[in-house]
């Protein structure tokens, strides 16, 4: 592509000398450098690529992006160009490289601290049964169409929820390729802060809810508020739940229309009401507007479910899908992997394992009351759990507080230490336990549930909170896979065995 076309689309000055040079690939890692190639600096969060522009152009790119203010070494027969934001100007240039898809597709974004996930996947739900083609962009995955998106960039194994631009602005040419018309993307508070959306303007944006997490980036909630709030700036429709503190914050940033919606009977478009929690069988409510009123149901247990129902639900119904599509669609909705997610485990199992992304106090608390609210009083609730390392401190005693209160057994281990020491995550967490709880210190993930699984009572209720969906373990050393349900299936293997081994002694006997 000609550099002054990728110049025109991220608003930098090119000399007209330069204009017809054939650009041949945008990169920002100078492992991806090659000749011919445009290559933008970022002032990263560990390192700064304004060091690296001699590696870069060794490999033999012919131009440079720098940000405004930043001294760089410069290079003979090379061309540098200056950004105010190389970040936001690395996402133009990638969606200029593969197309200009942001104008080709209807983008609808969810952000918020917990359900975005879910919501993404109901909407997308309700959009297929009306015939839509739909792409996906988060935290399980990226499909268009149904076809599963590899990122090319980054650690193959890494859990970003929103990719960076030359992985995102290439799906999404893929998505238009692929014929779809609406893309669900969940948009992280860090993907906002760090101008990988630069030049989406969204066809819709739902803000879920906001609690305490990420403040190891953002230092503060109204920092961490602000950064959400840019989607509401980029979006036609901004659809707000009116329960969290700080919608407000949402609502004032905006700059389409805005829609409403509430859980509590308080002043909104839309409400949820008379509700009803059928315990594992999901809820049931009466979604009200001044304009409608319909019946909604969906099998998937938990509080939880009437916001992040009643939001796809809105979104749906404010892009002009009709009432019914929406109730047949949630009615028959089966879970979201790793979100609340119940294992098979056979006939032979007398108790049960839930996997839950819960990472947070809010999600964390979500998840105990729900199942409290399913189980009988003869089963027990018995919670493995662990905080990422690298990530916010301030979290990790509150969830120890949850867990000792909300919890009948409580098992701290590991969840991706990352460079932290393990022991140090888990004496945290353990310092906000309720006085007098008690709880078992297993390190080793791999080990705690199994000792969850070998030590189940009849009726028990395991739940292994924190990864989710997730298919790999962070530590000091690296990643690794690590698949809980492939340990749960292992372990419950070693159960039966020992039970079988033990039936065959009592009998010889």
């Amino acid at each position: 592509m000609k550099l002054k076309q990728l110049c025109s689309a991220a608003a930098l000055d090119c000399p007209r000398e330069w204009e017809d040079a054939e650009i041949t690939a945008i990169v920002s890692n100078t492992a991806h450098a090659c000749p011919g190639g445009l290559f933008v600096c970022i002032r990263g969060l560990r390192t700064d690529s304004h060091t690296l522009v001699g590696e870069a152009v060794q490999k033999g790119v012919t131009c440079i992006v720098v940000q405004e203010g930043c001294a760089v070494e410069r290079i003979h027969g090379v061309l540098y160009l200056v950004a105010k934001d190389t970040r936001a100007t690395l996402s133009d240039l990638c969606n200029a490289w593969y197309g200009d898809p942001v104008k080709q597709l209807k983008i609808i974004g969810v952000t918020g601290t917990n359900g975005k996930t879910t919501v993404t996947h109901m909407l997308r739900r309700i959009l297929e049964a009306s015939f839509y083609k739909c792409g996906l962009i988060g935290t399980v995955g990226c499909e268009s169409a149904g076809r599963h998106l590899e990122k090319q960039n980054g650690a193959p194994l890494s859990n970003m929820t929103t990719p960076d631009p030359e992985d995102l602005y290439r799906m999404l040419a893929e998505m238009v390729r692929d014929g779809v018309e609406y893309v669900l993307m969940e948009v992280t508070s860090h993907a906002l802060a760090l101008g990988k959306l630069h030049p989406i303007h969204f066809e819709a944006a739902i803000f879920t809810n906001l609690t305490p997490d990420h403040l190891d980036f953002h230092g503060t909630m109204e920092a961490y508020a602000d950064a959400k709030a840019i989607l509401f700036g980029q979006s036609r429709i901004s659809i707000l739940h009116t329960d969290s503190d700080y919608t407000n914050v949402m609502r004032s940033r905006a700059t389409g229309r805005v829609v409403t919606c509430t859980c509590h009977r308080r002043t909104a478009d839309y409400a949820a009401e008379e509700i009803t929690y059928r315990q594992e069988y999901g809820v049931h409510y009466r979604l009200t507007s001044p304009k409608s009123s319909l019946w909604l149901q969906c099998p998937v247990p938990g509080t939880f479910t009437v916001s992040n129902s009643m939001q796809a639900a809105i979104c749906a119904l404010e892009l002009g899908i009709g009432s019914a599509k929406v109730q047949d669609a949630l009615a028959t909705m089966s879970g979201v992997k790793g979100r609340m997610e119940r294992l098979k485990l056979g006939m032979h199992a007398d108790f049960s394992v839930i996997v839950d992304y819960a990472h947070t106090p809010d999600a964390l608390e979500n998840l105990l009351q729900t199942v409290a609210g399913f189980k009988q009083k003869h089963q027990r609730t018995v919670l493995v759990f662990g905080c990422g390392g690298d990530r916010d401190q301030g979290k990790r005693p509150m969830m120890g507080r949850l867990a000792s209160t909300l919890a009948d057994e409580v098992i701290v281990t590991s969840d991706n230490s990352r460079s932290e020491d393990p022991m140090k995550i888990i004496s945290q967490i353990c310092s906000g336990m309720a006085p007098q709880s008690e709880c078992r210190v297993i390190p080793d993930r791999r080990q705690a549930i199994e000792y969850a699984i070998l030590h189940a009572k009849a009726g028990d209720v395991i739940l292994l909170a924190g990864k989710g969906h997730e298919e790999y373990e962070i530590t000091r050393e690296g990643r690794r896979p690590f698949s809980e349900k492939k340990i749960v299936q292992e372990a419950l293997a070693a159960r039966l065995q020992g039970r079988k081994q033990t039936d065959s002694t009592e009998t010889e006997s």
